[in-house]
């Protein structure tokens, strides 16, 4: 007799529009079944539902409980342990985070970030033109969201202020991720907001860079060119790094990746980036003489 989170799968109507976890976690099943040669009508009699249910669960469009996943897992012959059970724990998030009381409001890929942040084990960002929006204060995000074109109506800007501020809560809760940050002189000299909104900017940073569990790098103009010099970077890590995540800013969106491939450039472009970044001892003194400067 199929149990109770068995029936409650068969019964919910498809999800029109699955989150970005939602869908990596069909992904890296789909993933699974392709390595080991299964077909779709093999899956589906596994789990003794009709075959169209197992592409449903591949795109993220309907859920599965985590003894489903282990089910399938066994069943690929999949001996990696610790990845059946960091996707088992993804299939049971089945309650809502905060973020997702932004959802509706703001474009889908913000909820989404939002969650990346929080469901990580560690942050990598690397930042060159902008500061990190975990460590940004208010006034400095503000700043940044009414320089944006077409310009924003002043509802959007506080809605996207407020997922902003409630984002940094990651930081606050009892086991934060380990955060580390990588930003360029660029970035910490740009005046958001004017000198007065600048200078208390980078005395949070200073603030924030004393954390236990987080560490800021500064890159000076001296150090010249560097990898990756160009992009904007955050490398969620997971418990396993087959289910990593790197999410790169641009004027469109982000865009979320998870290539194998594609991450190991990215931790190869952070580790080369950090290379050339002082130590974050002698970051902070950067810091605090580009504040005493304002």
């Amino acid at each position: 007799m199929p149990c109770h989170g068995a029936e409650l799968e068969g019964r919910m109507p498809p999800r029109s529009t699955p989150t970005e976890r939602q869908r990596r976690l069909g992904a890296e099943l789909r993933k699974l079944r392709a390595a080991a040669g299964m077909t779709t009508e093999y899956a589906a009699g596994l789990l003794g539902v009709p075959r169209t249910n197992v592409p449903n669960m591949e795109s993220g469009r309907s859920g599965i409980s985590p003894e489903r996943v282990r089910t399938l897992a066994a069943n690929y012959g999949c001996a990696d342990e610790a990845l059946v059970e960091a996707l088992a724990d993804m299939a049971a998030e089945r309650d809502k985070g905060w973020w997702e009381t932004y959802r509706g409001q703001l474009p889908a890929s913000f909820v989404d970030i939002a969650e990346m942040e929080w469901r990580a084990k560690r942050l990598r960002i690397a930042l060159t033109v902008h500061l990190p929006g975990l460590l940004q204060t208010e006034d400095h995000a503000r700043a940044v969201f009414e320089a944006v074109i077409p310009r924003l109506p002043a509802a959007d800007v506080a809605v996207r202020l407020a997922h902003r501020m409630d984002r940094q809560q990651v930081l606050d809760r009892p086991e934060p991720p380990v955060l580390d940050v990588i930003v360029h002189e660029a970035a910490l000299r740009m005046e958001f907001g004017g000198t007065a909104v600048a200078r208390r900017q980078l005395a949070h940073i200073l603030y924030l860079s004393e954390c236990d569990h987080t560490t800021v790098r500064v890159i000076p103009f001296k150090a010249g060119g560097f990898p990756g010099a160009g992009q904007s970077v955050v490398y969620a890590e997971s418990s396993v790094p087959t289910l990593d995540t790197v999410e790169l800013d641009s004027t469109h969106g982000p865009e979320f990746i998870d290539i194998e491939m594609q991450l190991h450039k990215y931790r190869a472009q952070l580790d080369a980036a950090e290379a050339v970044a002082l130590a974050p001892d002698a970051s902070r003194d950067f810091i605090q003489k580009l504040a005493a400067d304002l």
